[in-house]
């Protein structure tokens, strides 16, 4: 149960350019007589979307407002998010608190923090009411579901890391205001539906113009469940329930992990995400590791028609005597899948598609694996 003296606190997520600050303005003109505080993050200097905000709210509308600049309050400016938050709380005629977080920012992050003050006893007098991702639907519509090889599409050079991002977003959200669907048509707006449906299955979805949208619909909800919304990512849904169950819903939507102790050849996985990649998967991520290069856990993710492998961490089969024991002291479930061989090196991946061929997909991984760990 919610104690009546908490202030709710709704952050509001998305890219660049998915609408975010349109939305806070549309939210804030229409918020009735309630008392709501405002802050804005910025990663730059100057908090442009800041000034937005304030010129056309603060005068009108009797919003007070906090801009946190050079750095991400899922990162570096963390403790000085919550540090706005429990003092915004401490005014008892502030009634709700509304965040408008960097285009940038991991939301899983952000919520993580969040809920870890409130463990610590640090921040007693708010909860975290809801994450709202802005969504823009032309984008989604053209990153997944268009001919991307016209060199005249906006998203045509996209860097994968974006993409990774905005779907990062759209997977950890209880609720999607999908915007700008006047760029659409209700056919298109109805197949970026299902697309969002095949990467979140629970958090609802509401279509906006310009950001227009009932504040009821977002303030006041209590909908935020840290372990609820993990699960409503498909990827997680299937990590959770492991290797050996396939799931697939009523639209034909498939996903399965694929595991596999043995290193790939990093050339032939390359080739494989190049030239051989199946069009039917939607969405892909996980960890996977190298034969030249058994130090580093290295993140592989795949959104529409971009991929990447990046390097997130160490194995720690690759420390030091002292360092990989005291490692497993603090955290003895990593014993728990240690191979002789391999230690805590594996790869692992789940994908997600329409209609998936796990048989085809999984033998043609395992084409990757380099050869000498295969004797």
């Amino acid at each position: 149960m919610f104690k009546r003296n908490k202030k709710p606190v709704t952050i509001i997520t998305g890219y660049l350019g998915s609408g975010k600050t349109t939305v806070m303005n549309e939210l804030l003109r229409n918020k009735g007589s309630e008392k709501i505080a405002v802050i804005v993050n910025d990663m730059g200097s100057i908090n442009i979307d800041a000034s937005l905000i304030k010129s056309t709210n603060v005068a009108q509308h009797d919003v007070s407002m906090v801009e946190l600049s050079n750095g991400c309050i899922c990162c570096t400016l963390q403790d000085a998010f919550m540090n706005q938050i429990n003092n915004i709380a401490d005014h008892k005629d502030v009634e709700k608190i509304l965040v408008e977080a960097s285009g940038i920012s991991d939301p899983s992050a952000i919520a993580a923090g969040f809920i870890e003050y409130q463990r610590m006893g640090l921040s007693k007098n708010v909860y975290l009411d809801s994450i709202v991702c802005v969504a823009d639907a032309d984008r989604i519509y053209t990153e997944f579901l268009d001919d991307l090889k016209d060199a005249d599409s906006p998203y045509a050079d996209q860097d994968p890391d974006i993409i990774n991002l905005v779907i990062d977003q759209i997977e950890f959200c209880n609720t999607i205001l999908l915007n700008k669907c006047d760029l659409l048509s209700a056919d298109k707006i109805e197949q970026v539906y299902k697309t969002i449906r095949t990467l979140q299955k629970d958090a609802d979805i509401i279509q906006c113009i310009q950001g227009k949208v009932n504040p009821d619909r977002i303030f006041n909800n209590k909908k935020f469940d840290f372990e609820k919304i993990m699960q409503s990512s498909r990827i997680q849904e299937q990590l959770s329930r492991g290797k050996q169950e396939e799931i697939q819903d009523e639209h034909g939507i498939t996903s399965f992990l694929y595991e596999e102790k043995k290193p790939f050849d990093y050339d032939k996985f390359m080739a494989f995400l190049e030239n051989d990649y199946p069009e039917e998967i939607i969405r892909a991520k996980g960890y996977v590791w190298f034969y030249d290069d058994d130090i580093h856990v290295q993140l592989f993710e795949q959104a529409g028609r971009n991929a990447s492998v990046t390097i997130v961490s160490n194995w720690v089969a690759a420390f030091g005597k002292k360092e990989r024991e005291r490692e497993m002291r603090e955290h003895p479930e990593i014993l728990e899948d240690w191979d002789e061989k391999y230690g805590d090196r594996f790869n692992q991946i789940v994908f997600i598609g329409k209609n998936l061929n796990r048989d085809q997909i999984i033998s043609r991984l395992q084409t990757c694996v380099h050869e000498e760990s295969l004797t």
